[in-house]
């Protein structure tokens, strides 16, 4: 018998070695880089500078634009290898066995293991569905705080919704932290395809973390490149016992530098890009019979796709696209409670995938209507 992580690992490493396929999944980024971006991984790599290990809180220039990026004078920025690399040590240095994490229904789910994994109880609020508006509304997570609370995530633009938190709204939950005496994570990774954004740390500088991340808004994904950027203070503690000592990956780091760099003469197009995708995408679905987007125009660089109302199950219609190699996620991987509702679709990404996603709506509609069962998903 196949033990579950060797399974669910054999099921990416087929995605990753199957050749042509769409990633309308992830949440990945495929715009073509900045010819900088290119030019300082190759000049990395023929310099052979991945001999050497990189600082032990990143290069300063990363560090220093990172924060300028941000627009938080005053923090100080740890790079880590990847924004999930920060959330897990975030979790793992200031939770204990007993406290409670608090963050929405749906969410990012891995925050949740790291914190169940050192002894901390998890509690969600549900903001699915249209009672609730897709967000979380400050007086509810105010009514969840209890005396053990002592962290509360909030991914905005939330993933997988897409909705965004309004400035009065972010500075009502930071108070709501601040008088709980917890830390606030605000995972901004989405924030550069909202329409909008606040950061909680203007108003709760000395406990908030955000959380940024190059694997979205620049594309390096794969390269394994973010933060966690908060006060002196708090990035002191997280760098005195970080998972990896030794420095992020170096090449990692030099790209990151050169995207910041050129972030304004590129991003505007990718924006501009994955907007369009998600109108095609919209407009697919008002003709579909069915199919709904629960939050248009997504903050984020993704849309969620109601099913119930065309009759289909989302692990069916992520089989149906599958088939044609196209990767979509059913909503069951954020969560178990309003999985059976939706799937997710990722907009930054070649218009070309999105047209054929959107042509072949019809066809997988029927195939999904007439599916019996569905492969095992992740």
């Amino acid at each position: 018998m196949v033990a579950p992580f060797a399974a669910r690992n054999a099921h990416f490493d087929r995605l990753v070695n199957l050749e042509g396929l769409r990633w309308l999944g992830q949440n990945t980024n495929h715009a073509t880089p900045h010819p900088a971006v290119r030019e300082a991984i190759e000049k990395c790599l023929q310099d052979e500078e991945f001999h050497i290990y990189a600082p032990p809180a990143g290069l300063e220039e990363l560090r220093h634009g990172i924060v300028s990026d941000v627009g938080l004078p005053g923090a100080e920025a740890l790079v880590s290898d990847g924004a999930v690399a920060s959330l897990y040590h975030v979790c793992h240095t200031f939770l204990s066995p007993g406290d409670e994490f608090i963050t929405t229904d749906p969410t990012w789910n891995w925050p949740m293991v790291f914190a169940r994994s050192v002894g901390a109880t998890v509690k969600q609020i549900p903001i699915y569905g249209q009672e609730h508006g897709y967000r979380l509304a400050p007086e509810r997570l105010a009514a969840a705080i209890t005396a053990r609370t002592k962290m509360i995530y909030i991914v905005d633009p939330n993933n997988p919704l897409g909705t965004t938190c309004t400035p009065e709204e972010i500075k009502e939950i930071a108070a709501i932290a601040e008088r709980a005496n917890a830390y606030l994570i605000h995972d901004s990774t989405y924030r550069d395809f909202a329409y909008s954004h606040s950061l909680a740390a203007h108003y709760y500088p000395q406990s908030t973390i955000t959380i940024y991340s190059f694997s979205k808004w620049l594309g390096l994904a794969g390269l394994r490149v973010g933060a966690a950027v908060a006060s002196e203070d708090t990035i002191g503690r997280l760098a005195s016992a970080p998972p990896n000592n030794l420095g992020s990956n170096i090449l990692s780091q030099r790209a990151a530098i050169a995207g910041l760099k050129h972030k304004g003469e590129w991003f505007p197009a990718v924006l501009e890009n994955q907007r369009a995708n998600q109108t095609l995408i919209n407009q697919a679905c008002e003709r579909s019979g069915g199919l709904a987007v629960a939050v248009y125009p997504s903050n984020g660089n993704f849309v969620v796709i109601e099913t119930g109302g065309a009759g289909v199950t989302p692990e069916a219609l992520v089989a149906a696209y599958q088939a044609r190699n196209i990767m979509i996620r059913q909503g069951a991987y954020h969560t178990p409670n309003f999985g059976d509702r939706f799937v997710k679709v990722s907009t930054t990404v070649p218009s070309g995938w999105v047209q054929e996603f959107v042509d072949l709506m019809p066809e997988m509609l029927a195939e999904a209507r007439n599916a019996q069962g569905a492969p095992q998903l992740f």
